[in-house]
Order: C-alpha cells, then sequence, then structure tokens
C-alpha cells in the first residue's frame, strides 16, 4: 500500500514525550535513543514513511507542535 502522507518532526522543538510515538496508529514514528537535540533531549522520527497514513493523530496529540503531516495527492 503506497504511503499517504509524510511527517515532518522538529528536532529542536521535540522534547520526546512519546505522546506522538504512543498515538501512531500504523507504528510510523519511533523516539531515537541513539542521539539528542541540541537540549540534550531524545526526539521523535518517521521510521517508516510507507506505512504513514496521514492521520495527523501525531500533529494534534504533540503538545510542542513539532510535527507537521503533509498528505501526499494522487
Amino acid at each position: 500500500m503506497p504511503s499517504k502522507g509524510y511527517v515532518e518532526i522538529s528536532v529542536e522543538d521535540c522534547k520526546g514525550c512519546n505522546l506522538c510515538v504512543i498515538n501512531c496508529p500504523t507504528e510510523c514514528l519511533a523516539l531515537n535513543t541513539s542521539d539528542i537535540n541540541s537540549y540534550g533531549l531524545h526526539y521523535a522520527y518517521l521510521v517508516d514513511e510507507e506505512n504513514c497514513n496521514a492521520c495527523q493523530n501525531c500533529a494534534v496529540i504533540c503538545p510542542d507542535a513539532a510535527i507537521t503531516v503533509y498528505k501526499k495527492t494522487a
């Protein structure tokens, strides 16, 4: 199934609360445990773009507005 969307996460705005990862129905987000941002925090990132359905759950739940969801057009 082709991807329906794409997620961009602002590494510097993400505080690694993990809410987006928990609320992603397709499990295409993860917390980067091997890297940190300039504040010393782990951040979320897109691990499986092919399964993103552009539902926007991640963007809505993010308390820091660090996530932007783009819907792909056919």
